[in-house]
């Protein structure tokens, strides 16, 4: 069960489920085309092709490493809006969570790049009256999940 649907109070519902986009997984990809570029492109001779052979090896497994990292993250993650509150959660060892009720909401800021409005993604700040959640970077479909809080 995830933490979002786990504290939802008696008679509380869950209006939109946020998330991490995928473009976290950009560092993993390029190195993975930097390291089959290596392995494609190597030259013939014996001292220099084992040479790019461990570069690839090593590109791989960074590549392999980022990709973890990535979806560790983002199964850790959990960004739920519900008629009451905004609720965020991160870690899946340690846990960070945030919480704010819907009537202390102020504003919801978006902010995207160019890419990131070509790829739909983007940051979500929520500020509330005395305090504020944390910046969300990364998240998808940002403009669904501001409406979604603003739409009272």
């Amino acid at each position: 069960m995830s933490y979002v649907r786990h504290v939802l109070q008696p008679g509380e519902k869950l209006l939109v489920t946020g998330r991490l986009h995928w473009i976290d997984y950009w560092q993993a990809t390029a190195c993975a085309i930097i390291a089959v570029g290596f392995l494609v492109f190597r030259p013939q001779a014996p001292s220099v092709r084992l040479t790019f052979e461990t570069c690839s090896v090593a590109l791989g497994l960074v590549a392999f490493a980022l990709a973890i990292r990535t979806a560790w993250l983002r199964w850790g993650t959990e960004i739920g809006v519900t008629d009451r509150r905004v609720i965020y959660k991160r870690g899946v060892i340690s846990r960070y969570t945030a919480e704010m009720n819907m009537d202390k909401i102020e504003t919801v800021q978006v902010d995207q790049t160019l890419l990131g409005r070509l790829l739909d993604y983007g940051e979500v700040s929520i500020k509330g009256s005395g305090a504020s959640i944390e910046t969300l970077k990364k998240v998808a479909e940002p403009i669904s999940l501001r409406a979604a809080i603003t739409a009272r």
